[in-house]
């Protein structure tokens, strides 16, 4: 078998978000964010898909497993040692921006949420891990969706930026790496999660989401600047959601419109946070979508002098499209689209498996902006069982992320320039997408249940012991 080497220094870690691992419901005086109020279960990918979402809590009806979490804000240590015996480098993780501002638009920070980080913080510098920080992670705090509308909202920039330098003032001797929007360009599936409202009925969803977006991309340039001046030895990323786009055929007309979609869901927000400007290609579909952003004096300014310095971005699938879909099956899971791809198999929850799209996804993002890029979520959600002896011989995981790890070692010897990897959900935690425990993706299983029984024990997968391998040897045992 071919033998791969990763570059001296690579960052070899996991990725989590706040919302969907701390619990801690309220505790440290934490005000209530988008996940709060979304619902578990089959419920929960209709409400981010349908209009008229009331950002309300509805106990009588729903269950909201993001409000137990793994509980990770009590059980924080636990996991750490956990993460530090696989061997980690990096963990990646985010800061609930409501538990630094509850309400969102408060003129100072909460103490016991800045405390908490510093905690979790001082954990990983223990064993040596360094924190990479998502800064906005799909948990905006409701109070700025109810009374400001989200993102939509200028005034929301403003909140946001007072978020950032807050964190940035406290953190700035123990975080090296951070990242401004998580996939930042799934405001175009999902804006509920990623652009703090709900389309309406009555209303277009393309004025409103490209404004919020401009509001995003200003907010962007704001941190990227204020990082680069307080914290002059970090780097600072934008994060996409990444799925290259193949034609069902090599019909030009199929191209063409292959091409169309990958401009505007792969690169439209990339290329505003790492070129400064809005491409050329955007233009006609403002003028046919009659899209006016609107824009302050020296916002374009502002977004060209506040570039990233890398890419984070999160890969788990290809896409295929074809322009004329009626006689065609679609690729049932797969949250942006596409038709059935026939060479492909597919995950539990039916999301197509394609390692070598990683590797394309990372020739293609590496030849169009020439930074370094850092893969920081991949990984396969499955139905993980326990054993009569307590094992969990999740072998399908493991042969998931080797065909992917070897996908990243092909494109470094392609020329890439590639930082690190951070399989998402390392440990057990709620599904984004489905607000459900039994869509598992981690090394380190959590006993909690869909019907929220379970006692939170933590047991190590048979992929714990081989992610420990892979690290252990920087990518050469597989």
């Amino acid at each position: 078998m071919k033998q791969f080497k990763f570059p001296e220094g690579f960052l070899w870690g996991g990725a989590t978000a706040a919302n969907q691992m701390e619990g801690g419901f309220y505790e440290g005086n934490k005000g209530l964010n988008i996940a709060d109020v979304l619902p578990g279960g089959k419920e929960r990918l209709s409400i981010l898909q349908s209009p008229g979402f009331n950002f309300e809590i509805d106990r009588d009806k729903y269950s909201y497993p993001n409000h137990e979490g793994i509980d990770f804000y009590h059980r924080y240590k636990e996991d750490i040692a956990l993460f530090a015996e696989m061997g980690f480098k990096v963990f990646r993780m985010s800061i609930a921006w409501t538990r630094i501002f509850p309400n969102g638009n408060e003129l100072t920070a909460n103490e016991e949420g800045l405390a908490f980080y510093d905690r979790v913080f001082d954990e990983l510098h223990k064993y040596g891990i360094e924190p990479v920080v998502t800064i906005s992670h799909y948990e905006m705090p409701v109070n700025l969706v109810k009374e400001f509308g989200g993102w939509r909202n200028r005034e929301v920039v403003t909140f946001f930026e007072r978020y950032v330098n807050a964190i940035f003032n406290r953190y700035k001797n123990k975080v090296k790496y951070w990242m401004t929007f998580n996939e930042i360009n799934s405001g175009l599936i999902m804006p509920i999660m990623g652009l703090g409202f709900s389309i309406q009925k009555e209303e277009d969803k393309y004025q409103p989401t490209f404004q919020a977006f401009h509001h995003q991309f200003v907010a962007s340039s704001i941190a990227v600047k204020a990082c680069h001046e307080m914290i002059p030895d970090a780097q600072i990323g934008c994060m996409i959601l990444y799925a290259p786009v193949y034609s069902y055929d090599s019909n030009p007309k199929n191209v063409m419109y292959a091409l169309q979609e990958e401009r505007f869901f792969n690169y439209f927000c990339a290329d505003v946070q790492l070129r400064g400007e809005y491409p050329a290609f955007i233009n006609r579909f403002f003028k046919e979508h009659n899209i006016e952003i609107e824009m302050q004096d020296g916002d374009l300014e502002l977004i060209k002098e506040g570039t990233v310095d890398y890419i984070g971005f999160s890969y788990y699938m290809s896409r295929t499209e074809i322009k004329d879909k009626s006689d065609l099956e679609n690729s049932q899971g797969n949250l942006i689209g596409g038709v059935k791809n026939p060479f492909l198999k597919a995950s539990d929850w039916g999301w197509e498996i394609d390692p070598e799209g990683l590797r394309i996804s990372l020739n293609q993002l590496y030849d169009r902006y020439q930074v370094p890029l850092f893969v920081v979520e991949n990984g396969l959600g499955a139905y993980d069982k326990v054993e009569e002896d307590g094992s969990i011989n999740d072998h399908y995981r493991i042969d998931y992320l080797r065909e992917h790890i070897k996908a990243m070692a092909e494109s470094i010897e392609d020329g890439v320039n590639l930082m690190g990897y951070t399989s998402w959900g390392c440990i057990d935690l709620v599904s984004a997408s489905s607000g459900e425990f039994s869509k598992r993706y981690g090394f380190i299983y959590v006993d909690k249940q869909d019907d929220r029984s379970g006692t939170l024990e933590r047991k190590k997968k048979k992929s714990f012991f081989w992610y420990k391998d892979v690290i252990a040897s920087n990518g050469e045992k597989l």
